[in-house]
């Protein structure tokens, strides 16, 4: 067991300064939410697909795929591999019903996202070729909610392939934020028919990055210059990312492939950062580390 302390953000500070100041008070409910560290192999080391999110997401300025649980992920039927009892064990939850949620979210995202789509017409194979405007036009509606995912599945006849998915953490965000996050963490490995390409309407910036590669330039201001964005300018790994990320980025970066990381045993706790000092200055998140063999729960 032991202790990680991450820097705020922007954003993360003014949260905090007014929390301090006004007194401890109910946290906001935070929102069900699912995020897909997608996964391959390169001359590099283990790669995973980072986009920028605007707006202060709650899963930080640059994050893997993900986003909240919508209403209609409940209308998906369409499923192979483990089911959603099955899955509500994995996730350590005794809803089955969220679980499922979270599950068809991951995958949702990821598709509107990535354009990849973890879904087939039967157990043992993946939709192929869905990078023409065809598809785009589907994620685009998806994302505008013209239409939902379990409309485009019935449509071509495909199931999710959730034995493509795997969890790895769950984490909470801070007590002081405004928007508030409640996160399953999966992974999955990158289908080798598939490409990822950022939606045309709301890709800003988006690529493939070695974890090794982003851990050694941490300390620099490479990675929010190169996304070029006002708020990413000038900032540091620390700053773009919430700690969740980061964790997972030094995972990542540790394993021995693609293979090894997602077929690799680990309890599935759950974090959350909990804010440390009283000068908004010196304000950093803390969060109680585990094992992986460990449980951890920061509240």
């Amino acid at each position: 067991m032991g202790k990680r302390r991450f820097p705020l953000s922007a954003d993360q500070r003014e949260a905090a300064q007014t929390w301090v100041e006004f007194g401890a008070r109910t946290p906001s409910k935070p929102r069900p939410a699912s995020s897909v560290v997608l996964l391959k192999d390169s001359p590099s080391g283990l790669q995973t697909f980072l986009t920028y999110r605007p707006g202060g997401s709650p899963l930080g300025a640059v994050a893997f795929p993900g986003g909240t649980i919508e209403a209609a992920d409940d209308d998906v039927t369409d499923w192979v591999g483990p089911s959603p009892t099955v899955w509500a064990k994995s996730l350590g939850t005794t809803d089955i019903g969220l679980a499922k949620r979270h599950v068809v979210a991951a995958i949702r995202e990821t598709f509107e996202e990535t354009g990849i789509l973890l879904a087939g017409p039967d157990a043992s194979s993946l939709v192929e070729n869905i990078s023409g405007p065809e598809w785009m036009r589907a994620r685009e509606s998806i994302a505008g909610q013209e239409t939902t995912f379990a409309a485009l599945l019935e449509r071509y006849g495909l199931a999710l392939r959730t034995d493509l998915l795997k969890p790895l953490s769950h984490w909470l965000s801070p007590d002081f934020a405004h928007r508030r996050f409640d996160t399953r963490y999966f992974a999955a490995a990158t289908p080798i028919n598939q490409q990822a390409s950022l939606l045309t309407s709301k890709g800003v910036w988006g690529r493939w990055a070695s974890a090794g590669d982003i851990l050694a330039d941490r300390e620099t201001t490479a990675l929010g210059d190169e996304v070029g964005q006002p708020l990413t300018v000038g900032l540091t790994l620390g700053e773009l990312v919430v700690p969740g990320v980061e964790i997972i980025l030094e995972k990542i970066a540790a394993a021995r492939g693609c293979i090894a990381y997602l077929n690799h045993k680990r309890p599935i706790n759950e974090y959350q950062p909990r804010l440390i000092g009283e000068d908004p200055e010196a304000f950093c998140l803390e969060v109680l580390t585990a094992s992986e063999g460990g449980a951890c729960r920061e509240r």
